[in-house]
C-alpha cells in the first residue's frame, strides 16, 4: 500500500495507522500514488467487466471485493449531450465506485467496525460493499433522509443512525465515532480512496469514446468526489499520452445551496462566510461548508470551466423530462441535465460535445412534489 499525505501541509500517514484526516489542520488526505504505465484500449479486451478492469491506474489489485459496478451505458441525449448512466449501478448510485475501493481497503486493514455518514447514497454504497465484505458497518444520516435510502441501508445489515439536524451535524457525530481505537472511517470526502474509484468514470468514457474524451464534462457538486476524480481521471490520461487535452469541467450545485459556486464567481480561492444549509430537492449535493473546497475550486479553474446553479423548478423541470425520455432519476442526479438541456448560458461559450452523469436512481426519492 501507498501512503496518505495533505495536500495542505505535507503530512504524511500510512494507509494502516486508520487515521481519517490530517492530525495537524484536520483537512482531507490525498494519496501519494502514481498509475503505472501500459494502459491501452487494444489491451482491454476480454479483462473483467468492471471498473477493476483498469488495473494498472488503480491503488489496489487482485480485489475480493466487487458487485459488477462500473461499465455503465453512456446514450446520447440531443446531438451534442450524452448521459451516462451511474444510476444503473449495483446500489443504483455513482457512489459505488469509490465504495467499492473503501470496502476492500478495509477489508485488507481489517477494523473492528467500518463508520460512514451520507445524505444517503453513498450510505447505501458503504453498506452494501460493507455486506458483501463481511465488515460491520455503521451508517449516519440526517434526518429527513429518503425513507427509501434507509430502508436500504438497514436492508444490507448496517446499524443505522439518524442524527438531528443537517448534514454538517452528521458528519460531525459519524467523525466522532470515527476517532475511536479500531474504526475505519469510510468517509467518501476524506479518504482519497474514494477518489480514485470515481476516477474511474472519466476512464470508461475514454474507453467507450475509442481513446478521447468529451470537450465539457459536466458534473453535479456537493463534496465534489465525481468532480475531484475526474479532475484525477484526466490529469492521469494527460499525463499517460492517452489523451492531448483535457476536457472542461463544468460544476453544477443547486441554487439554494452553492457555497463553491458563489466562491468561484468571488473569485475566491475558498468558501467566503456565511455558508448555510437550505432546503433542496437536490439533496446529495447540499453542502453548505465542503472540506475539499479549495481542491474543487482549482479543478475548475485548471480545466477552463466554471459553475452553474439550478433552480427547484428547473430540478422539477429535469427530472420530468428525462423520465419522459425513459430515465427515472432522482432529484440530485438530474442537476446537471438541468443546467445544460436549454444550452448553458451562464457565460459557457461552445460547449462541443458534453456528457452529464444521471447519478442516482428515481426509486430512491420518487418524483418531486
Amino acid at each position: 500500500m501507498t501512503t496518505y499525505h495533505c495536500p495542505r501541509d505535507g503530512t504524511r500517514s500510512a494507509v494502516s495507522a486508520l487515521t481519517w484526516c490530517c492530525p495537524v489542520c484536520h483537512g482531507p488526505w490525498d494519496l501519494d500514488f502514481t498509475p503505472a504505465p501500459g494502459l491501452a484500449l487494444n489491451a482491454l479486451s476480454g479483462r473483467v467487466n468492471s471498473l477493476w478492469r483498469y488495473e494498472e491506474i488503480l491503488p489496489l489489485s487482485a480485489p475480493s471485493v466487487s458487485l459488477g459496478e462500473g461499465r455503465t451505458p453512456l446514450v446520447p441525449l440531443t446531438d451534442t449531450v450524452s448521459a451516462k448512466l451511474d444510476h444503473l449501478m449495483p446500489t443504483l448510485s455513482f457512489k459505488d465506485r469509490g465504495a467499492v475501493m473503501l470496502a476492500e481497503l478495509a477489508r485488507r486493514l481489517n477494523p473492528e467496525r467500518v463508520v460512514a455518514d451520507s445524505s444517503g447514497n453513498a450510505g447505501t454504497s458503504i453498506a452494501a460493499y460493507c455486506a458483501r465484505a463481511a465488515l460491520p458497518c455503521t451508517v449516519y444520516v440526517p434526518e429527513g433522509t429518503s425513507p427509501k435510502k434507509t430502508e436500504q441501508i438497514r436492508a444490507h445489515g448496517a446499524h443505522l443512525v439518524t442524527v438531528p439536524g443537517d448534514r454538517e451535524a452528521t458528519a460531525l457525530a459519524a467523525r466522532a465515532a470515527a476517532d475511536e481505537p479500531g474504526s475505519f472511517y469510510a468517509s467518501h470526502v476524506f479518504n482519497p480512496y474514494f477518489l480514485h474509484g470515481t476516477k474511474t468514470y472519466v476512464y470508461e468514457l475514454w474507453e467507450d469514446l475509442g481513446g478521447r474524451l468529451p470537450d465539457t464534462l459536466a458534473v453535479p457538486v456537493g463534496n465534489g468526489t465525481l468532480l475531484l476524480g475526474a479532475a484525477l481521471a484526466t490529469a492521469e490520461l494527460h499525463a499517460l499520452g492517452l489523451i492531448a487535452s483535457r476536457p472542461r469541467l463544468i460544476a453544477v450545485q443547486a441554487e439554494a445551496v452553492a457555497p463553491l459556486a458563489a466562491a468561484f464567481h468571488a473569485g475566491a480561492d475558498d468558501l467566503l462566510p456565511g455558508a448555510a444549509a437550505a432546503p433542496t430537492l437536490a439533496e446529495g449535493i447540499a453542502i453548505p461548508r465542503p472540506p475539499r473546497a479549495r481542491q474543487i475550486l482549482a479543478a475548475v479553474r485548471g480545466s477552463g470551466g466554471t459553475f452553474l446553479t439550478v433552480t427547484e423548478d428547473e430540478i422539477r423541470d429535469a427530472q420530468r423530462d428525462l423520465a419522459a425520455r425513459g430515465f427515472y432519476v432522482e432529484t440530485t442526479g438530474v442537476a446537471c441535465w438541468a443546467a445544460v438541456r436549454d444550452g448553458f448560458g451562464q457565460g459557457v461559450d461552445r460547449p462541443g460535445s458534453v456528457v452529464v452523469p444521471l447519478c442516482g436512481a428515481g426509486l430512491k426519492t420518487g418524483m418531486a412534489g
